[in-house]
């Protein structure tokens, strides 16, 4: 494909798009917009011209219908259950997403979470800054503690193991559970979360959404934890009853959450928020500005390789074996 030809290639970005992603994507190809991924919105010549889509989720079946001449989903972002990529597959779409450029990021603000909600930091820093520190002395001693803790990572891939890694620094032992065990790992593996949860008093969830792990961490898991328990999200919110959470929170079943990721973003349950015993960040895992244009680069390139060289370079496991159209 030449140049000119691939600067004739339609992409659709729905919605706001990461800005460096969109200066590529204007450089590279035709971009075509829509206010949000809704299939009522493709008119006719979207129809015919589309053949790309790069986006943040939200790719259901009926717009991957909707576009009878799309060949692949950019997905920006390592997390696609809100791409119907079962679908995609189906239809000989290929689907592509941002894994390893975000991973070192993710799991550092992992753990700077988990700090936070282990000695109150944040409420220690509000302390100062209004004048509390001058006014009642020094700020009260922390209840909880990294000393002594059982760490527990629930869903061990990238991610997961770069979390690992940053536990092993702190001293503290780990377990995981996954679907599977993972060969090469030193790591405790526990078949069933309950079994992970009963073992660790500090739970860290990396897990994928979708079907399969949704609240997956229910008043039973919170329970098994135990009173001394913390538990981190990074994942994704749909992998917790935040119902059962806010409740455990509120009676001593568990002693902490710190949570990045929510069910209904940007909506956070009052209780949460109303919560003293919580840290909570406005989904900020992988948001910094080295770490986005990363993301950009590799959503871009994977529709640069797919037009000019026929290959994706980051396919998603249920498109793996999608081969671009003659």
């Amino acid at each position: 494909m030449t140049n000119a030809e691939q600067q004739a290639v339609a992409i659709l970005v729905p919605g706001q798009f990461n800005d460096h992603a969109v200066g590529r994507i204007d450089r590279t190809f035709s971009r075509v917009w829509i206010e949000r991924a809704d299939p009522s919105l493709v008119s006719d010549d979207m129809r015919k011209a589309v053949r790309g889509i790069a986006a943040f989720g939200g790719i259901s079946a009926a717009l991957i219908d909707a576009l009878p001449h799309l060949e692949i989903i950019a997905n920006f972002g390592v997390g696609y259950d809100s791409v119907d990529a079962r679908h995609a597959a189906q239809r000989g779409i290929m689907v592509t997403n941002t894994p390893d450029v975000l991973t070192e990021e993710v799991a550092d603000t992992a753990l700077g979470l988990l700090i936070n909600t282990v000695r109150d930091l944040p409420r220690a820093e509000t302390w100062l800054r209004d004048g509390s520190w001058m006014r009642h002395g020094n700020y009260h001693l922390s209840r909880l503690t990294l000393r002594g803790r059982r760490a527990g990572i629930f869903g061990m891939g990238r991610i997961g193991r770069a979390i690992a890694r940053r536990l092993e620094a702190f001293g503290l032992p780990i377990a995981y559970h996954n679907r599977h065990q993972v060969e090469d790992l030193p790591y405790e593996y526990h078949g069933t979360l309950k079994g992970l949860a009963e073992a660790v008093d500090t739970l860290i969830s990396v897990a994928p959404g979708g079907a399969s792990t949704e609240k997956a961490v229910n008043a039973e898991i919170l329970s098994a934890l135990g009173p001394n328990g913390v538990f981190v999200n990074i994942g994704r919110g749909s992998t917790v009853d935040e119902a059962a959470l806010a409740a455990a929170l509120a009676n001593g079943t568990i002693a902490a959450a710190g949570l990045d990721v929510f069910a209904d973003e940007p909506n956070v349950p009052p209780a949460l928020l109303a919560a003293p015993n919580t840290s909570l960040l406005p989904h900020v895992g992988s948001a910094s500005e080295h770490t986005r244009r990363a993301m950009a680069d590799l959503c871009v390139d994977n529709l640069v390789s797919w037009f000019s060289e026929r290959k994706a370079l980051t396919p998603v496991p249920e498109t793996a074996d999608v081969k671009a159209r003659a």
